[in-house]
């Protein structure tokens, strides 16, 4: 099934080395006469910007091939590096004053100041971005992924973006989260203000995924999309910061978990019909060219959410006890950690009843069904 991949592969190379090879036959010569000397030096005018072009290109391509195919920090894992079950106090409440150092601490001593727990919510948001474009280059704006393959879109080709369909997954499931937290999380009820901070995070973060340093749609130099993202980081550790000194808030009420969790419910049931259309109006098994974006762009969202709900465990934890949520949420994030373990190397749309090529598509679909259900079940014990 590979053969045709290899060989297309194989007639590329090839055609690159003869190309190669012309450029260099035709300007490397030797020239010959009384006049070598001056023919070697206006020879080498025309030689030197040939191949500084030539390792210009090749530079761009080694450092694009080596981006996209190694993952840094990636592991469906790393939310239990924050140690969230550690945290005892909800997002946004007062924590605990120590205790003075001893009893005879003079009358006129300074109170320490009030101190509120930080949002987890926010700490996952902020470090899934520091991940998209920070510790690995966003691939989407990057001008070899956007010039394409010989002109051909690369979300075409079988090849080399799967990592820019992760990063976007994560990016979306990032997207929500910070909407959600300006427009309800972090407001008391409707009538407080919005955090400036976050509609900062907000508004930078739905800025255009493909964004370069030039742009033709309007005409003219642009702002990349890694630098709109890095200040989003900034806002949200900004927020966070003022929230640990309780100058901000950060509402953890019941009602705000249930339009949350209903929000991520809505925003996976919208990719799962995606899945569904891919996998069933196109069955080129291993040879669908848009299968993995697909499923790359899925399980980036589940990774996403996987985090930012593990964080709202943390954030909500008092709602959850009360509730007695405590074995219906894990349950739920035992869910996406089943889905995070589906990893194939090619992936594949075959048809759901077919022997030999299997049906990524509809497998992750399946997990992600299984997730928004314990979702929607998680709702309506909230709603009680």
């Amino acid at each position: 099934m590979l053969d045709p991949i290899l060989t297309f592969f194989r007639r590329l190379f090839a055609g690159l080395m003869r190309f190669f090879a012309n450029i260099f036959a035709r300007f490397g010569r030797n020239p010959r006469g009384a006049d070598g000397g001056g023919a070697r030096r206006r020879s080498w005018i025309i030689r030197g910007p040939i191949l500084a072009v030539l390792a210009l290109v090749v530079g761009l391509y080694g450092y694009f091939f080596y981006q996209t195919q190694v993952w840094t920090d990636f592991d469906p894992d790393f939310v239990d590096s924050y140690r969230f079950s550690e945290r005892t106090v909800p997002a946004g409440q007062t924590l605990a004053t120590p205790a003075p150092a001893s009893v005879d601490a003079p009358t006129g001593a300074v109170a320490p100041p009030r101190q509120c727990q930080s949002s987890a919510i926010v700490d996952v948001a902020a470090d899934l971005t520091d991940r998209n474009v920070n510790r690995n280059a966003w691939i989407s704006s990057m001008l070899l992924y956007r010039v394409g393959l010989f002109g051909i879109d690369w979300d075409h080709t079988p090849f080399f973006d799967n990592k820019a369909s992760f990063q976007r997954g994560v990016n979306q499931a990032v997207r929500r989260t910070t909407v959600e937290l300006v427009d309800s999380l972090a407001r008391i009820r409707g009538t407080s203000g919005i955090d400036n901070n976050l509609q900062d995070a907000r508004n930078n973060l739905q800025f255009d995924e493909y964004a370069w340093y030039f742009g033709l749609t309007p005409f003219g130099p642009k702002t990349p999309t890694p630098s709109y993202y890095r200040a989003a980081i900034t806002s949200l550790k900004k927020f966070n910061v003022d929230l640990a000194a309780c100058v901000t808030t950060f509402d953890s009420r019941a009602d705000n978990l249930v339009q949350f969790v209903d929000r991520i419910a809505n925003d996976l049931g919208s990719t799962t019909a995606i899945l569904r259309e891919r996998s069933e109006n196109h069955n080129g098994g291993w040879f669908d060219t848009r299968a993995d974006d697909r499923f790359w762009f899925a399980y980036g969202q589940l990774y996403g959410y996987y985090a930012v709900l593990s964080a709202a465990g943390a954030d909500f934890s008092q709602v959850i006890r009360e509730r007695n949520l405590g074995p219906l949420w894990t349950d739920t994030l035992g869910q996406f950690k089943a889905a995070l373990r589906i990893q194939p190397t090619i992936i594949s749309n075959g048809r759901e009843d077919g022997m030999i090529m299997p049906t990524h598509l509809s497998t992750m679909g399946f997990y992600m069904l299984r997730v928004r259900s314990n979702l929607v079940e998680v709702r309506s014990v909230l709603d009680r």
